[in-house]
This record gives structure tokens, C-alpha cells and sequence, in this order.
């Protein structure tokens, strides 16, 4: 039968909403990590490594010049000797051949020390004379050598698995010497928008009663910033037939499918409606949170389906708090990688929490944070000032300026 032709179940009524920390728990049992693969150290920057990288080689691979100068072996200056013959000069590259005995030879910083050679004189210390150096009576304590594998001896592990290759990480990996990295898989994610009334930015004021669709790219940069990787993003209208349709195509090339829209009870429940067909199990649906009540989470499946209440603020909380944490764990991290809570003084005092727990859009400020006014599921204006989600248990007491609540970068 094709898909439009298809009788779909009258929705199940729900359980009670869970808590938040359930509903968290629910969603960290179900995240486990995608399979790895090898790529290219190029390819590899901000991938998390699965495996550790291991050192090909001692660095440095010989005892090294750790200052431009002179070097010299300490038994020759033993007697005093201040006075010696330049034989050559040594540079970052293939070592010195020739002999230091009873000599200095001029070295760079990085070079490898000459065979024999123990101690760098720096060249601010030096003078010459007569094709001679002449090094200070008093020499200084240190020897300004980097003794061989120093920094990392060959076949230890200089990056643990688990770690984001971040800049700073890529110079250790190449000085590694890896040519390639074992990285977790990237969570490929596709957004779904519903909606009758959603049209592209840029045409919904040509007929009343049309909204842009604000979501889909800011879901798709969100996905990007955390690791994720933007599967594309489709838009259907109210019809539960036309969502069945846009899932089962969606499905086949994502790990994660956001469903935007259509996160309700009764009849209006056109997402999970549409996704019955397809064998969705859901492990939660309505979470005792303002905003984003209507959350839910389930499965297809080893496909994670995560749905979206509509209304902007609503959405993009719900998908800080429960995608981005979907993502760092798929992606080799931890769950609680995603949700970095911090304590935060207030700049003003705080209003008594409701009968809901609440995350309330927030600005960092030089005086410490500041709870935004008129709180609203369906503002958007409200976005661009917020860069910090509160964290406000139900039923808790009014709090002043000064004392401390529970942040997260928004």
C-alpha cells in the first residue's frame, strides 16, 4: 500500500512527564558511540580520536642544542680551559661528522648536539678571537641541552583516546609523525520541519498567515559546532503521511533525525504519528520542563530520532540541552560532555521558580548573569541577546543579586 494510503494508530495517551533527569538518563543510555574509522591527519582536525596516537620516534631524537651557541664537552674545560678552536658548525637536520674533541662547534637552536658534546654556551656569553671562542670563566648551571626523548620516547602514547583534535592536539599528532588517526564516526544529522504555515526566509511576507522557517539552519549550525554533520534539512506540511515520507528518506542517510514541529498531544501529534510506520519506539515523550515540555525521544531502529517543540526559544533550548549532549556522546565523547554546567553569580536578583523546572535564556555580563525578561517559548528576538541557559529547579526560592546559579553556555 503506498505510503499516503496508510491508516495511522490513533495516538497513545502519555505518562505522566518525566522529570529532567530522568528523561537525561534515558537519553545518555541510548547514546552510545558510532563505529571509528582511519583518516588522514588533514581530514582529522576537531574529530575525536578512538584510538591513542603513538609516538613514531623519540623526540628529540638525539641530545639538542637548546639555545643558539657553542658546543663543547665538559671534560675539555675541566683544567680551566676557556679558549677553543671553532671546528664546524651544526644545524637542525642531519647531525654533525665532524670531531669536537678539543673543540667548540657552532650550533643552532634544535640542532643535534655533535658526537661527544654535553653543554651549549649561549652566544650572548661568547667572544672571538684569532678564529678562537672564548667562553666565560664562570659557565653557567644549566647545559641548555633537550636530552634525547625528553618530550616523547618512541611508541608511547602522546594523545589519549578521547581527545578532540583541536589545534594545539594536530601539532602533537604530526610531530608524532602520524600519518593518519583512528577518530570516532561522526553523527550524521537531518532536520525535519513541519509546519503548514513554514516557507524559506525571504518569502514569508508574501502571503498572511506564512512563517519563515527559523529553525532548520540554526539546528544545522548547531549540529556543526558540536561535531555533528549537517545531513540536510526538509520540510513538510502538517500531514502525517507527508512526514512518513520525508522520514523514511531521511533515515537512510542519518544517525540522528530532528523532528521540528509537530510535538503535541492528541491529535496534533503529527510527528511521532508520522513515524509509527517506520517502527519508532519512544523512550520518553513530555518532559516537566519549561520551556520544551513537549520533548521527546526515540528510536528507529539503531536511528535516533530526537522531536523538537516548534516554537523557537523552545526548540533551540530543547536542542542545547538534549541534542547537543546526543552528539558529543555518539561522537566518542561523553554525554556529560555537552552540558558543562557551571556555578555563575547573579548580576540581579532572580524571581522564585514555578511550579516546572525552568532554563531560563541568560546574558554573561561584567557583573555575572543576568536572567533575561519576559521569558517566552515562541520569542525569537530573545535569542540574540542569550548566550547562557539557567537552570532553575521547581518551586525554588527567589535568589539576590550575588548568589549563585547554575549556568550553561548557550
Amino acid at each position: 500500500m503506498p505510503l499516503e494510503e496508510e491508516p495511522f494508530p490513533a495516538p497513545v495517551p502519555c505518562a505522566a512527564d518525566l522529570s529532567f533527569d530522568a528523561a537525561q538518563a534515558l537519553l545518555a543510555a541510548a547514546a552510545v558511540p558510532l563505529g571509528t574509522e582511519r583518516v588522514p591527519l588533514r581530514k582529522a582536525g576537531r574529530r575525536v580520536l578512538a584510538e591513542p596516537v603513538v609516538a613514531a620516534f623519540d623526540s628529540p631524537r638525539r641530545d639538542t642544542a637548546a639555545m643558539d651557541g657553542v658546543a663543547v664537552r665538559e671534560a675539555d674545560l675541566a683544567d680551566g680551559t676557556r679558549r677553543l678552536p671553532v671546528a664546524g658548525a651544526a644545524y637542525p637536520g642531519p647531525p654533525f661528522t665532524g670531531t669536537a674533541e678539543g673543540a667548540a662547534v657552532r650550533v643552532t637552536t634544535g640542532a643535534a648536539l655533535p658526537a661527544g658534546t654535553d653543554r651549549v654556551v649561549p652566544v650572548e656569553l661568547l667572544a672571538q678571537a684569532d678564529g678562537c671562542v672564548l667562553l666565560p670563566e664562570r659557565l653557567p648551571d644549566k647545559r641548555h641541552v633537550r636530552p634525547r626523548a625528553s618530550d616523547f620516547a618512541a611508541g608511547a602514547p602522546v594523545l589519549a583516546a578521547g581527545r578532540i583534535l583541536d589545534p594545539r592536539a594536530l601539532v602533537v599528532a604530526a610531530a608524532a609523525d602520524a600519518a593518519e588517526v583512528v577518530v570516532w564516526r561522526r553523527p550524521r544529522v537531518h532536520v525535519i520541519a513541519s509546519g503548514d504555515e513554514l516557507v524559506p526566509p525571504g518569502s514569508a511576507a508574501a502571503g498572511d498567515g506564512l512563517l519563515p522557517d527559523s529553525l532548520s539552519e540554526a539546528l544545522q549550525l548547531l549540529v556543526r559546532q558540536w561535531g555533528g554533520q549537517p545531513g540536510g534539512a526538509t520540510r513538510v506540511p502538517d500531514d502525517a503521511g507527508a512526514i512518513t515520507a520525508a522520514a523514511q528518506a531521511a533515515l537512510a542517510d542519518c544517525d540522528i533525525l530532528v523532528m521540528a514541529g509537530g510535538a503535541s498531544r492528541g491529535e496534533r501529534d503529527l510527528a511521532r504519528t508520522g513515524l509509527k510506520p517506520l517502527g519508532l519506539e519512544t523512550d520518553f515523550a513530555g518532559v516537566a520542563m519549561k520551556p520544551g515540555k513537549p520533548v521527546w525521544h526515540g528510536r528507529v531502529g539503531a536511528k535516533q530520532v530526537l522531536g523538537l517543540p516548534g516554537n523557537p526559544t523552545a526548540a533551540m533550548t530543547v536542542a542545547r540541552l538534549f541534542l547537543v549532549p546526543l552528539l558529543t556522546a555518539l561522537e566518542g565523547r561523553s554525554f556529560a560532555a555537552g552540558l558543562d554546567w557551571q556555578p555563575m553569580p547573579l548580576a540581579a536578583p532572580a524571581e522564585a521558580g514555578g511550579p516546572r523546572e525552568a532554563f531560563l535564556c541568560a546574558a554573561r555580563t561584567s557583573a555575572g548573569v543576568t536572567i533575561l525578561n519576559r521569558q517566552s517559548a515562541a520569542s525569537q528576538a530573545m535569542l540574540g541577546l542569550a548566550d547562557l541557559l539557567v537552570r532553575r529547579p521547581a518551586g525554588a526560592p527567589a535568589l539576590a543579586a550575588g548568589e549563585r546559579v547554575e549556568a550553561l553556555r548557550f
